[in-house]
């Protein structure tokens, strides 16, 4: 067994502390490491939400500047060309726009979601060798998940509004000046409710992301370790890592398509929003584009995730360690 979210089990290639770490130090590991990974993969996230919203029923362009709405037949342009689309008309930091409010992301909800993960994982009952199945692994994933979203949902907000903004014509554009001001203005001109906004389709993707993330990294090092011979190090958190970016990619982007249209949306003529929920936003997806419209971004997601996720767990294990003498 491992020493899997701050929590060792029995049988560890490596000898425990003293002490099981403390919930705060999960926040603290959490937040640094989703800040480095999130810096580390913004332009890729960036590309990943403007290929989400192409073809949305708002009928904005996903190409950049100035773009009229895309023909109805015309294929969405792919990872590369989408990147390329946004440096040509916004310039090369256009990539990088939201990276205020993705930071803030970091720091509040993955952060969060990592102290809850550690504070779960301490407080489920263990089985009779000391140790936690998969599914009570998974059961603690999704709760953290769940309460990491509701934490960090305006900043999410204010970073998929500020990715999405080259896409608006100019007159359109919100011209958000970082992550501090999107929350102000959202306040002052929508009202604080709004800042939650796409909650519902956050907290389903965050509750199936970290289960996936958390629940597969601890499994996937605890076999590696069990099997490998390998101690716990930089491969094997790696290794495991690898494998949590993949299954977090497959198992939510259609979620993660329908929150990226619905934080972005904004009123029609007639004063409504093109969608009501993330079902109405997933069905609406699929009537009008097809069944695979719900995995559009999926290579930037899963390029977007793989990276994501070694940098994270790796710099959290580091983090880890070094809190470990910490009181």
């Amino acid at each position: 067994a491992t020493c899997a979210g701050g929590v060792w089990e029995v049988g560890s290639a490596m000898a425990p502390p003293p002490t099981t770490q403390a919930p705060w130090k999960g926040f603290v590991a959490g937040s640094t490491g989703a800040m480095l990974s999130g810096a580390v993969t913004h332009p890729i996230d960036l590309v990943k939400v403007r290929m989400q919203l192409y073809g949305a029923c708002d009928g904005m362009p996903a190409k950049g500047a100035s773009a009229g709405p895309p023909p109805l037949n015309n294929a969405p342009p792919g990872m590369f060309k989408t990147g390329f689309l946004v440096m040509r008309h916004e310039g090369t930091l256009g990539l990088y726009k939201g990276l205020g409010a993705s930071l803030m992301r970091q720091a509040s909800f993955i952060g969060t979601k990592f102290g809850a993960y550690d504070l779960l994982k301490t407080r489920m009952p263990k089985d009779d060798d000391g140790t936690l199945p998969f599914w009570k692994m998974t059961l603690c994933g999704l709760g953290a998940g769940a309460i990491g979203a509701a934490v960090g949902n305006p900043a999410d907000l204010a970073m998929v509004r500020m990715q999405a903004d080259g896409r608006l014509p100019t007159e359109l554009r919100r011209n958000y000046k970082g992550g501090g001001d999107a929350l102000v203005r959202i306040i002052k001109e929508e009202g604080v409710f709004a800042l939650w906004r796409g909650c519902g389709p956050t907290v389903n993707r965050a509750m199936i992301v970290t289960a996936s993330q958390m629940a597969v990294y601890d499994k996937s090092k605890g076999t590696i370790l069990a099997n490998s011979g390998l101690k716990d190090g930089l491969a094997v958190q790696t290794g495991a890592s690898f494998c949590a970016g993949i299954v977090a990619a497959l198992t939510s982007n259609p979620i993660d398509l329908a929150k990226s249209r619905l934080m972005s949306m904004k009123p029609n003529e007639h004063g409504a929003m093109p969608y009501t929920g993330t079902m109405d936003c997933i069905a609406k997806t699929v009537r009008h584009e097809g069944i695979g419209a719900v995995y559009k971004g999926l290579i930037p997601t899963t390029a977007r995730q793989v990276p994501l996720n070694m940098v994270r767990f790796v710099s959290v294990e580091w983090v880890k360690k070094i809190l470990t003498g910490v009181e």
